[in-house]
């Protein structure tokens, strides 16, 4: 490299030095080459060596809680690093490595005293400059921290959250079991002292039956929600619009009970999906249950399967009590449920919608929510569309949550 060239970018890097301290600057230099992914400095390592960048390019690299690697920033022509080594011996604080063919200035501490004691002015510009890289440092590590501060208080929120919904959901869990095994055991307790005869008997073991059953369909939400982390069922093509028939036929009888008229709208054809029967039947039974369990004055609930985009998309719309803003962003969190809306209560442990949008989203369909408080909700599922014949059955992909 031809003299004048090191001379302007000596003066590049120090504004103040006059023409002939860079010089002299040059001459206790060396210039030395290196090819891509050579590592000029290693953080940590204690070193006696100051680099200019001539040519090429470096990139500064440290590494934060013990492991992450962070790229702090690169540095080109005119450029400087490694200037600690000229004031106090101290372990390098950052890693520099070339990411292209690149040219230094390299000089070394011993040789840099020598021109000191013989320079002031090299000492005045190289404060300077080394001060206004410290404030530049120091301005990088504050935003660095305040990112840092940043994640570490979202990161405390979602625990806190987190912890306060496992709490939430243990004093559910309990409550629910509690109801019906207190009513279950009390109706067994007549039952064996004979105080029941007759009718009333057998009115006491259908509500035995029926809050077994309850203890039983609980055990189980949360038995299947665990397992759908480890098992992955075997995909057979499927007709979701028998799927969603045979469902809201089950539910009618529910639905009735609290005056709710559920209408089934079937558009043909409808394409065939690849799927799990027995957990896609869970699907859309939450979200059907969920919508009836929401509409506690009775109402409508359409139920509309039809295909779109290569899609078949089925959507449950119901006109309750609708879902609160500030609830919407965590309503397929587990154990997230509302227990009042408006003046209405409602019971549960906020399984079902977990439970639905982890089966869709392991179907490799999405599921989403509309709603508007005190008018209804509207949930849409959509899978994709079987486009060739399945040889063989296929396992179920899983995506992180």
């Amino acid at each position: 490299m031809r003299h004048p060239i090191l001379q302007k970018v000596i003066q590049q890097a120090f504004p103040d030095i006059p023409d002939s301290e860079a010089k002299e600057l040059i001459a206790i230099g060396e210039v030395r080459s290196y090819p891509q992914a050579t590592v000029l400095c290693r953080e940590g390592e204690t070193e006696s060596t100051f680099y200019i960048v001539l040519e090429g390019m470096v990139q500064v690299r440290k590494v934060i809680n013990e492991s992450e690697v962070r790229i702090l920033k690169p540095l080109g022509p005119g450029d400087f690093f490694g200037e600690y080594a000229l004031i106090h011996d101290a372990p390098r604080t950052a890693t520099v490595i070339t990411i292209q063919p690149t040219t230094v200035l390299e000089i070394h501490k011993s040789d840099f005293d020598r021109l000191l004691k013989r320079s002031t002015s090299v000492s005045l510009a190289m404060v300077r400059e080394v001060s206004r890289r410290l404030q530049e440092n120091d301005e990088m590590a504050i935003e660095d921290l305040r990112i840092k501060a940043g994640e570490l208080a979202a990161a405390y929120q979602r625990l806190a959250e987190m912890d306060f919904a496992r709490r939430e959901f243990l004093t559910s869990v309990a409550h629910e079991l509690r109801t019906p095994l207190t009513a279950a055991n009390g109706f067994l307790q007549m039952i064996q002292t004979g105080a029941l005869k007759g009718p009333a008997r057998e009115a006491a073991l259908e509500k035995v039956a029926g809050n077994v059953q309850k203890i039983v369909s609980l055990v189980n939400d949360i038995l299947f929600l665990q397992e759908m982390d480890l098992i992955f069922q075997a995909a057979k093509p499927l007709d979701p619009g028998t799927l969603v028939e045979e469902i809201v036929e089950a539910s009618r009888s529910e639905a009735e009970a609290q005056g709710v008229v559920i209408t089934l709208k079937k558009s043909a054809p409808l394409p065939e999906v690849m799927g799990d029967q027995e957990s896609l039947e869970r699907a859309f039974r939450a979200i059907l249950d969920n919508a009836i369990k929401f509409s506690p004055d009775g109402g409508d609930v359409t139920v509309s399967v039809f295909a779109e985009n290569g899609e078949a998309v089925i959507q449950v719309k119901d006109r309750g009590v609708g879902i609160p803003p500030e609830a919407m962003p965590r309503l397929f969190d587990r154990f997230f449920h509302m227990e009042r809306i408006g003046g209405h209560l409602f019971g549960g442990l906020g399984l079902g919608l977990s439970i639905a949008h982890q089966v869709i989203e392991q179907h490799g369909g999405k599921i989403t929510a509309e709603s508007q408080l005190g008018e209804g909700s509207t949930f849409t599922i959509r899978l994709k569309a079987r486009t060739a014949p399945a040889s063989e059955p296929a396992p179920l992909t899983r995506e992180s949550r």
